[in-house]
C-alpha cells in the first residue's frame, strides 16, 4: 500500500512489476514523455522511430496495459494521451523506498558513531 499524506494510492505488485518493466524501454520513456506534452496519434509517433508502425504500437500496448498512457479512437486514428497519475503513484512509491533507505543509512550511522 503506498500512502501520501492521508491520501492512500494501493499499487500492488503486478502493478508495479508492469509500470517499471514498461518504463526499462528507452523507447517507451520517450512515448511516455511526448504524450504528456500532448496528445499524439500513433502514426504522429512511429513517424518518430525507426521502426516499424507495428513496432510502435506494441510499445504503445505495453504502455497502456501499464496504465501509462490512455489510447482512444477519433475517426480513423487512435489518439495517445500520457497519464501523469499512474507516474504519481509510482514516484510515490520510489519517494517510500528513498525514505526507508535513508532512515536506514542514518540508523547505521548513528550505531557506527556511538561505537
Amino acid at each position: 500500500m503506498v500512502v501520501r499524506g492521508s491520501e492512500r494510492l494501493a499499487l500492488d505488485d503486478d502493478e508495479i512489476d508492469r509500470i517499471f518493466r514498461a518504463l526499462a524501454d528507452a523507447t517507451r520513456r520517450d512515448i511516455v514523455r511526448r504524450t504528456l506534452r500532448g496528445e499524439a496519434s500513433v502514426t504522429q509517433l512511429a513517424a518518430a522511430y525507426d521502426m516499424s508502425f507495428a513496432a510502435v504500437q506494441k510499445h504503445v500496448a505495453v504502455l497502456e496495459g501499464a496504465g501509462l498512457v490512455t489510447k482512444h479512437r477519433q475517426g480513423r486514428e487512435r489518439f495517445v494521451r500520457g497519464n501523469p497519475d499512474t507516474l504519481r503513484r509510482a514516484q510515490t512509491l520510489l519517494d517510500q523506498y528513498e525514505q526507508i533507505w535513508r532512515g536506514r543509512v542514518d540508523r547505521l550511522d548513528a550505531l557506527l558513531t556511538d561505537e
